[in-house]
């Protein structure tokens, strides 16, 4: 009886280890699940663009150790139902934010299916890649007048982060002082667009996208905060365990995207706006050469540091408790992945901001040394433009040169994200003045 007891027992088991993971197949087949999202363009290393070009599978197949190899891309709007799908043992691999990394940590803890932090994607060291935006026709001007307004996030969201430290540094109570409406990206920018939000708190691409339309403005720039911001890969502890040459191998594809998005900046932006439906122009905007997000798989200090600073706002939202950080972070796969080259990695800083012109009919783009040399050309070939993007005097974030709150200082001529950084400017600089664009191509023609 106990024989046939246990052999039932396993026969029971049977469907659900070949359920959705890695260790689905028939022993010579394996299937590889990963779970990405296609349009939070941070993660493309390890979604859109790794899925686009192969590489990944390419990596697979040279592992030669007998086994057949089969990855199963899924595609979510958020980091959330990543999470749900890890800790049920369905999905292998994951992509997603700093903040949902860490409930993707807390919930694994939790249901006793840990997660790993194994490697980086986009990330921006001010904060840049979380914006806070409004309507184009909006009065709103600063972050003071957002008291008693209501305003859309994503609840654990990095997004949802920004607002809060930003309206605690404004002394607005960031659950009381604000009708905040917890909603998904695109609920959000329906309900911005509808009027039924005030203000839009969301990460990339949808400020950059919503400014690019025409459907808002920006208000805050996440990098006034000056804290770290990215987005990275988790994995099962279980999967990493037992197969780690499989781990491995996505991570070594993951750094041949990275380098591939590094050398062709246009062409990954357009391989992924084609994937997403998002326009190439906003793509570039956070992945171009000087985008907003500096893509590395390496794990960096400051970058824990900031997500040991994340788990307080967490646990003030009640969404998890104490988060050993330094356990969840695992970088011992993309270390062996990437060898010596590793430390080069580690080492390497942000390129330097710049303004940058892709003109219309072109295959690349041209960089400018100041944001006046940008408006000078722009002047000269306004019919030509396909896109101009110019960094944050503060903050060094790239915006849309036609997007910037520009103002005149002597001779200078500087582009600013939000109007509340150009006037701190502006009375930090006496003669300095807020100008329009027009006024602004004027000036420098």
């Amino acid at each position: 009886m106990k024989h046939i007891s246990v052999v039932a027992a396993l026969l029971l088991l049977a469907p659900l280890t070949a359920c959705g993971s890695a260790q689905a197949g028939d022993g010579s087949t394996v299937t590889v699940t990963v779970g990405y999202q296609s349009r939070t363009i941070n993660t493309v290393t390890a979604g859109t663009l790794l899925r686009s070009l192969g590489y990944f599978e390419k990596e697979l197949d040279s592992l030669h150790d007998g086994r057949t190899y089969k990855v199963d891309w899924q595609d979510y709007a958020t980091g959330a139902p990543i999470t749900a799908q890890m800790t049920a043992g369905k999905i292998d691999i994951g992509s997603m934010g700093d903040f949902p990394l860490l409930i993707n940590a807390a919930r694994g803890k939790q249901l006793g299916k840990p997660t790993r932090l194994v490697s980086v994607t986009g990330y921006n060291l001010r904060g840049g890649l979380n914006t806070i935006v409004t309507s184009p026709d909006s009065k709103l001007a600063s972050l003071a007048d957002l008291r008693g307004r209501k305003v859309s996030t994503s609840v654990g969201s990095a997004a949802d982060g920004t607002l809060v430290r930003a309206l605690q540094r404004a002394g607005i109570d960031p659950d009381k002082g604000i009708e905040k409406l917890n909603q998904q990206p695109a609920v959000g920018a329906s309900a911005l667009t509808a009027g039924s939000a005030d203000a839009l708190s969301q990460f990339v691409a949808w400020p950059g996208l919503l400014t690019y339309q025409g459907k808002a403005k920006a208000l805050y720039d996440g990098a006034e905060l000056n804290l770290p911001t990215f987005h990275g890969v988790t994995a099962r502890e279980d999967f990493a365990e037992q197969r780690p040459a499989v781990l491995e191998a996505f991570l070594k594809a993951q750094a041949e995207a990275t380098d591939y998005l590094d050398d062709h900046p246009v062409a990954a932006a357009e391989s992924v706006a084609k994937a997403t439906g998002l326009p190439a122009e906003v793509v570039y905007l956070y992945n171009g050469a000087h985008g907003i997000a500096t893509f590395d798989p390496a794990v960096k200090p400051q970058l824990v540091s900031a997500l040991k600073q994340d788990v307080s706002v967490l646990k003030a939202a009640k969404l998890t408790g104490d988060i050993d950080v330094d356990s969840f972070v695992d970088d011992q796969y993309v270390r062996k992945a990437l060898g010596a080259g590793y430390a080069a990695r580690l080492a390497d800083a942000p390129a330097a901001s710049a303004s940058e012109v892709w003109p219309k009919g072109v295959s690349g783009t041209r960089s400018f040394r100041t944001p006046s040399e940008l408006l000078t050309y722009v002047s000269a070939h306004q019919d030509g433009i396909r896109a101009a993007y110019v960094p944050d005097a503060t903050t060094g974030t790239l915006w849309f040169a036609d997007k910037a709150i520009w103002v005149a200082d002597g001779d200078q001529l500087l582009p600013f994200v939000a109007p509340e950084t150009a006037r701190a400017y502006v009375a930090a600089h006496g003669g300095a003045r807020v100008v329009t664009y027009a006024d602004a191509l004027e000036r420098a023609s």
